[in-house]
């Protein structure tokens, strides 16, 4: 998708944040923007900001964990706009915890938005993007929590690698449609993440919290780089039809230390003399990340 002009964008999590970023960075470009957003005052206020910038914009209100209500919204973008050539499933959630400490309901509510809303979202999109034929693109928003897995955030983490491991998957399905899939893997950002259990369904114990987790995620976030360079950073990834979109370079080390127990595991078990008995076998390749390679 090199030239955005006219085209579509559908955005989750959109009325704040990267969403919201995102947003005006795709407008700019000349593209339509349907943001959605399960809360509907700040989704009122982020459209009226987007038309103040000439920005061709509506809202709907959608819960990600609904694929009904996403669907819905799906529906009356295509009435408004006609079509969708981009989607950015990026409404995303934060939970964590000592063990033992993270209720079960914060697992489904962490697990239905972070993961099934993309599942969701790509599910309910594609076929769409399919039909008119134009092609187009997906940024599934993971986070460097899809790269590494720091103490206290599985959760969280279980979540953002499951769409790295989606993504990488569908990006090699729906190549053959010229639909490229972007991962978008930022570390910590200024957003309101850490008071995400503002728009927590009830069914999902809204008073129920891992002892200190949100407080303790608050610094961070709040002291994160802003939304804009990731918004800007994104436009790169989807001009070029990035698999990986990463906004903080200063965490290779963390993603290169992992990789590396890594390959020591694989050296340890070539050195096996239990998997020595076993016959020779040919290398295995997983052709569409092997074609992202070269």
């Amino acid at each position: 998708m090199r030239d955005l002009r006219g085209k579509v964008a559908f955005i989750t999590g959109g009325a704040s944040g990267i969403g919201l970023a995102m947003a005006k960075v795709f407008g700019r470009e000349g593209m339509k923007v349907m943001l959605a957003d399960i809360e509907a005052g700040a989704l009122a206020s982020a459209v009226e900001e987007l038309r103040g910038l000439q920005v061709k914009v509506e809202g709907v209100v959608a819960d990600v964990t609904s694929r009904d209500s996403l669907k819905s919204a799906a529906l009356e973008t295509i009435a408004k706009f006609g079509k969708v050539h981009l989607v950015a499933n990026n409404a995303g959630v934060g939970s964590g915890g000592a063990f033992g400490t993270v209720p079960p309901k914060d697992w489904a509510w962490v697990v239905d938005v972070n993961q099934l809303g993309v599942v969701y979202g790509m599910e309910i999109f594609a076929p769409l993007m399919i039909s008119h034929g134009e092609g187009g693109h997906f940024v599934n928003t993971a986070s460097m929590a899809g790269m590494v897995s720091p103490p206290g955030m599985e959760p969280y983490c279980a979540t953002k690698f499951a769409v790295v491991a989606m993504s990488e998957g569908w990006a090699g399905q729906l190549a053959p449609h010229d639909i490229g899939v972007s991962i978008l893997c930022p570390g910590f950002v200024k957003t309101r993440i850490h008071e995400s259990r503002r728009n927590r369904a009830a069914d999902y114990g809204s008073d129920e919290r891992p002892p200190g987790f949100d407080s303790s995620l608050a610094s961070p976030v709040l002291t994160g780089i802003p939304t804009e360079p990731v918004a800007e950073r994104v436009l790169e990834g989807v001009v070029d039809n990035d698999l990986y979109i990463f906004t903080h370079p200063e965490m290779r080390g963390a993603v290169e230390a992992r990789f590396a127990n890594i390959l020591a595991a694989f050296d340890k078990s070539a050195a096996s003399p239990a998997l020595a008995v076993l016959p020779a076998r040919a290398a295995f390749e997983v052709e569409s990340l092997k074609a992202d390679s070269q």
